[in-house]
């Protein structure tokens, strides 16, 4: 994707939609900001390094707030760069390189509902050494969906203990900042999933909503991409 995602952001990506009887070509953020507001958002953040200046452009007149990393140090520094927008507040946290089909309302019913500091939105894989990970304990169904208690995570294990990965797409509250502040990883990157265990081993919180029937459309790379136009030109 490299000779593309060079100049226009993953998050101008182009994907498919259905609209007054046709197909339509939209933004992937398009489909992730309708999606995050079906949920009850109201107030957006965008993250931007390099593309600023296209994202700005593109979403001008929404109101959505823009705050800089100049200096790309992993995803879980991008989110401690929304502390100050998020505030007290719970926040959903979402990649800009995909949309789910479903499980925002279920996630925001599920923290309205728990009050927990986390809602992870989880998927079964085939290759858990790939994914940020999550350990669950017990079980629950909440709105046609099981529900687990997170015992624990951890990103790309060599030796992994579930098969349940964690979508980028999140609910937080406002201790995950703490946990993002001890969170450096050997790469020196701040990595959210460490974050999210030290909010574990703090006592937090944390429960995950297995998606069975919703699907990641991924524009991150091509062979996701080319599945996600396939499934959204028939399906969205």
């Amino acid at each position: 994707m490299r000779r593309v995602t060079t100049v226009v952001p993953k998050a101008l990506l182009p994907l498919f939609k259905k609209e007054n009887g046709g197909r339509i070509v939209v933004p992937i953020a398009d489909l992730i900001m309708e999606s995050l507001m079906l949920a009850g958002v109201s107030k957006f953040c965008f993250v931007v390094g390099k593309h600023k200046s296209l994202l700005m452009d593109y979403v001008s007149d929404r109101g959505v707030t823009f705050v800089f990393q100049n200096e790309p140090r992993g995803f879980g520094d991008a989110v401690a760069r929304g502390g100050d927008f998020a505030g007290s507040e719970p926040v959903f946290v979402h990649a800009d390189d995909g949309v789910l089909t479903g499980g925002y309302v279920e996630a925001a019913s599920l923290f309205d509902e728990k009050r927990p500091d986390a809602v992870l939105l989880l998927r079964k894989t085939d290759n858990p050494k790939r994914y940020g990970i999550a350990v669950v304990g017990n079980d629950e169904k909440f709105m046609d969906h099981r529900v687990f208690e997170i015992k624990g995570v951890e990103e790309k294990p060599n030796a992994p203990k579930s098969d349940m990965m964690i979508s980028a797409v999140y609910i937080f509250s406002k201790r995950i900042f703490n946990g993002i502040n001890d969170a450096e990883g050997r790469t020196g990157e701040i990595e959210l999933t460490t974050g999210i265990q030290n909010l574990i081993k703090g006592g937090g919180k944390v429960y995950g909503l297995l998606l069975e029937k919703e699907k990641w459309l991924n524009v991150g790379d091509t062979e996701s991409y080319y599945r996600a136009l396939n499934y959204s030109y028939d399906n969205l």
